[in-house]
């Protein structure tokens, strides 16, 4: 859950670009466009204070593989310099602060797995052998190998012989499958290690989410548990200069999309910071440089803010929230702190990343990087637009509208109702290389992507409501999202498309059967068909356990047997009508492969207008350059076919 600052890279050649690619000339975004933007990643403000070091990643298409620069900018503005090495701009956190020591990860070698390993004489088998659950996690087997942290001593700069932090113990640290090495910090005191990870093995590790924050201390070479008795999430370890540790944490156990909180601890006693705002869910955070506050992002209507809290200390005051950041853009991570300005990284539905400054006194933003601003002024951009749904039992919905560019009220447009994956993940002001808005608007179709319930960002009860329910109200609030847009003048009613990956892909598997002849196309990305087999060969077990009430074959247990029944898209084929394109990756094993396979089966033997598109070697998203233009050539291909 850890998330890397995607940005955008120079393109230097724009000019030439516009005259040898044709779809450049029609002013607006293409898939092909779309996959030529840099993409930005923020490394880290250099240690005099001045700069600010990021990274430019550059897809290329025809080779399927992209380039990667990094550049420094002048903290106060200015033209970007590029750098070969960072390692003389930036400080290494992972180098004890007396100099000795080096913290790393490396895999090691713990249980035997192969059949190899069982069988010395049969080296040319190729055999796994499982005897628990979590023999697979996203999109690899498990093999038996484990990342531990190594403390490497150093002498004059030389590396010693590393040990092993977590010798013989069948965990992972960073953990799997979007840990990084923010997963082990150093204690400034120089004596301790701070690590994250899940000690539990098998199928005890496949239904829990009680992950903890280990410290191993460098003399005695002893470990304890900093949050023994903290029962769900708890990541993210980070010290302030003066050594309080702050992380983030989840109260309950097997409930991945709980409240996230900032906790701290002095060493003699834990503090909340956020328990009492009821509307954040904090997503990620840094200390302030003088370890009196800390700066964190948080979903809030519709959008990604920065916000800061006071950290009191040993006083008896509560801290105190602030947001410093308002308006419809994403704040999507901290790259650090000067002074006074906070460096982020911002996107928008128009926009991808670039690296912003922040005053941390008024908010104030200024654009530090322009990376992709020539690419971005050569092209329409589309409209975006706030509108308040009122929903079926009488509540207020955030919904985006974004438009094509040139709209004109006086048209009639298609539309597509966009179902946002998650389930509990919030719909902002992001911007994606593949569920792109501009893209779809900019095909001349009205996008209309509702915040329905399960989102953060609108208070804790309207983000737990669809555990248990998930083809429930969810699917209600869908529906008065795309009737209220419906019944505009410039939305044609006879070209409606549903579109969605994950539960937004169960989302359109389940409206589907429900729809009532509201839409004509339907497009469904690694959604879940049926909970029967998605229970059983999925493999964070926590997460069906939760979010359907448990197993199906336990009959007593209403809230499951309600799921299995009533909110499963299998149990309703038989009132498919309408055409639908189904993309499943063949590495997902979060939504393994079978979810799409039944539904095109169902389909084609029902006698609807159907297509599989399988992507062999993709997970649950859609990562490389040449394997994306196809998933977007047929999701446009198909749209243009039913919505005509």
């Amino acid at each position: 859950m850890k998330k890397l600052l995607f940005l955008s890279a120079f393109l230097l050649s724009l000019s030439s670009f516009a005259q040898n690619n044709p779809a450049s000339k029609n002013g607006v975004m293409t898939p092909e466009l779309l996959w030529k933007l840099g993409r930005v990643s923020g490394l880290g403000i250099s240690t005099d204070g001045k700069y600010v070091l990021y990274s430019v990643s550059t897809p290329n298409a025809e080779a399927n593989k992209s380039s990667r620069k990094k550049y420094m900018v002048p903290v106060t503005g200015g033209n970007p310099l590029p750098i070969d090495n960072t390692d003389s701009l930036l400080t290494n956190e992972k180098i004890s602060p007396d100099g000795k020591y080096l913290i790393s990860n490396a895999e090691v070698k713990v249980k035997k797995v192969t059949g190899k390993e069982y069988y010395s004489d049969l080296q040319k088998s190729n055999v796994y052998i499982f005897d628990n659950l979590n023999y697979r996690h996203w999109d690899t087997y498990e093999d038996g190998n484990f990342d531990h942290v190594m403390l490497t001593p150093l002498t004059n700069g030389i590396k010693g012989t590393p040990i092993d932090l977590m010798p013989g113990e069948p965990y992972d640290c960073p953990q799997k499958p979007f840990g990084g090495d923010e997963d082990y910090v150093w204690n400034p005191n120089g004596k301790e290690v701070l690590y994250c990870t899940k000690k539990k093995y098998g199928t005890a590790y496949a239904v829990s989410t009680n992950t903890d924050l280990f410290a191993y201390d460098i003399e005695t070479r002893k470990t304890r548990n900093v949050t023994e008795g903290m029962m769900g999430y708890d990541v993210n370890p980070s010290f302030s200069k003066s050594g309080v540790l702050a992380w983030l944490s989840m109260r309950r156990d097997g409930f991945e999309s709980d409240k996230q909180d900032i906790v701290v601890s002095d060493g003699q006693s834990k503090m909340n910071l956020t328990t009492l705002r009821d509307d954040i869910h904090v997503e990620s955070f840094r200390w302030a440089d003088d370890g009196k506050s800390i700066y964190f992002i948080a979903a809030v209507n519709g959008t990604r803010q920065l916000f800061v809290v006071s950290y009191p200390g040993l006083t008896r005051m509560l801290p105190r929230v602030s947001q410093l950041t308002r308006g419809d853009f994403d704040v999507n991570g901290i790259v650090g702190q000067s002074g006074n300005t906070i460096i982020v990284s911002r996107t928008d539905m128009n926009h991808a990343a670039e690296i912003y400054t922040v005053n941390s006194a008024n908010g104030e933003m200024a654009q530090l990087t322009h990376v992709n601003d020539e690419t971005y002024a050569s092209i329409g951009l589309s409209k975006t637009e706030r509108r308040f749904v009122k929903t079926t039992d009488g509540k207020n919905m955030l919904v985006w509208v974004i438009y094509p560019p040139g709209f004109d009220a006086t048209k009639k447009y298609p539309a597509l109702l966009y179902c946002q994956g998650g389930p509990q993940s919030s719909l902002t002001q992001s911007y994606s290389t593949r569920w792109n808005f501009q893209l779809m608007a900019a095909r001349g179709y009205i996008v209309v992507a509702p915040s329905r319930r399960g989102m953060p960002g609108f208070g804790t009860k309207w983000n737990e409501d669809i555990s248990k329910e998930h083809g429930g109200q969810a699917m209600q609030d869908y529906l008065s999202a795309i009737d209220a847009l419906s019944k505009e003048k410039y939305v044609d009613k006879n070209r409606l498309g549903c579109v969605g990956a994950s539960y937004g892909g169960y989302s359109v598997f389940m409206l589907a059967g429900m729809h009532n002849n509201r839409f004509k196309s339907f497009i469904s990305h690694d959604g879940i068909f049926d909970f029967k087999s998605m229970y059983g060969t999925t493999e964070e077990l926590w997460f069906v356990d939760w979010d359907y009430g448990g197993a199906y074959w336990d009959m007593s247990n209403q809230a499951a047997q309600k799921s299995y029944t009533r909110y499963s898209p299998s149990n309703f084929v038989q009132k498919w009508n309408t055409p639908i394109l189904i993309f499943q990756g063949g590495k997902d094993y979060r939504v393994p492969i079978e979810q799409g396979q039944q539904a095109f089966q169902a389909a084609q033997l029902r006698g609807i207008k159907s297509k599989f598109i399988l992507l062999p070697d993709q997970n649950h998203w859609v990562l490389t350059a040449q394997d994306a233009l196809v998933w977007q050539r047929e999701f446009f291909g198909w749209l243009d076919e039913t919505l005509k």
